[in-house]
């Protein structure tokens, strides 16, 4: 369905009692208006193809599920982002658990790499999941976002912040954990 040019510029508050009442114009632009960014939030969290487009319906099912409990309509991105993160990291853990039961098609191939650098990779894994825990909230959760190659209005929406923020708050964020890695800032 087309949206019609003046529902872009509804607030999204109000798209949501629309949409409650069964206004098809207003899932429309919902639709429209968020679902970049449940891209971005799929593709930040490593999954593609089906899963990504998996994540991205689940969540929109789970907004029809719930759209009678929203208590703040106009808070929907934020709540779509959230609901999206979760349904994320749910179909992660599943994904793991359906791995680990699976019997190997055959023998494991030789690594190639001596144990030196394979302890000095995981190290430097971990001095950066390290670094990356003590950043301030807003930096884990933009430097997570950017992993997925978003556009800033995806990230904007998804950290419900403006999106003349994005850029220097990711430079910030950046430098942040670059200072931590001992980088230069």
């Amino acid at each position: 369905m087309v949206v019609p040019m003046g529902m872009q510029a509804v607030p999204s508050g109000e798209l949501v009692v629309r949409a409650r009442a069964g206004d098809e114009t207003a899932w429309a632009a919902l639709t429209e208006r968020y679902s970049g960014m449940l891209w971005a939030i799929a593709r930040a969290y490593g999954l593609g193809g089906a899963d990504a487009a998996d994540l991205v319906q689940v969540t929109w099912l789970r907004l029809v599920e719930h759209i009678d409990a929203l208590r703040r309509p106009a808070r929907v991105g934020t709540w779509l982002a959230v609901t999206a993160r979760r349904e994320a990291a749910r179909a992660l853990r599943s994904s793991a658990v359906r791995r680990a039961g699976e019997s190997p098609a055959g023998p494991e191939p030789a690594d190639p790499t001596t144990p030196d650098a394979v302890c000095a990779e995981r190290e430097r894994l971990r001095a950066v999941v390290d670094a990356l825990g003590a950043l301030p909230d807003l930096c884990r959760q933009v430097l997570r976002l950017f992993a997925g190659s978003p556009t800033y209005a995806e990230v904007a929406a998804a950290l419900d912040i403006p999106v003349g923020s994005v850029g220097p708050t990711r430079t910030r964020c950046l430098a942040s954990l670059r200072k931590r890695l001992g980088g230069p800032p």
